[in-house]
């Protein structure tokens, strides 16, 4: 595949990337070789916003972000989609494959904004503009229970 294309866009941190809130990944190794194939485009929107590694975890409240010291980090994260949605017309992405339960990522769960880890429907920043732009968002957790979503 060329570099002018990929299927896929990838959160990041399933590829095994450092960038998560606390400085970790969620490495799950099929989406790892979509990356490896040329398949793959990898983004963290959290970094494309301007956020460091590590960072207060941080929750959607309302219509804002808020990181756990109460801190609004709604522009960060605002931004950071709008760079990932950037990087997908760019490249003619057909899916995103996002972290769940991420207040960018989130395709169908995210945490309440009380952190106190309870889960609510809902989509992160990054998963609703990319749907509002009409690019398909599921989750690790879709992939795992329907593999052959990729195969589509």
């Amino acid at each position: 595949m060329n570099a002018s294309h990929f299927k896929y866009l990838i959160s990041a941190c399933l590829c095994g990337r450092n960038c998560r809130y606390n400085a970790g990944s969620s490495k799950i190794e099929s989406l790892c070789e979509l990356y490896r194939s040329g398949q793959a485009v990898l983004v963290c929107p959290e970094c494309l916003g301007g956020l460091k590694i590590p960072r207060a975890p941080a929750e959607i409240l309302g219509c804002r972000v808020v990181d756990f010291s109460g801190g609004d980090v709604s522009a960060a994260f605002r931004l950071g989609a709008e760079r990932v949605l950037q990087i997908a017309v760019k490249y003619g992405v057909e899916l995103a494959i996002l972290k769940e339960r991420s207040p960018s990522c989130g395709s169908r769960m995210i945490y309440d904004g009380s952190f106190s880890g309870r889960k609510i429907p809902g989509q992160g920043i990054t998963a609703a503009l990319l749907r509002k732009n009409g690019i398909t968002v599921v989750s690790e957790e879709d992939i795992a229970a329907s593999p052959d979503i990729l195969l589509k």
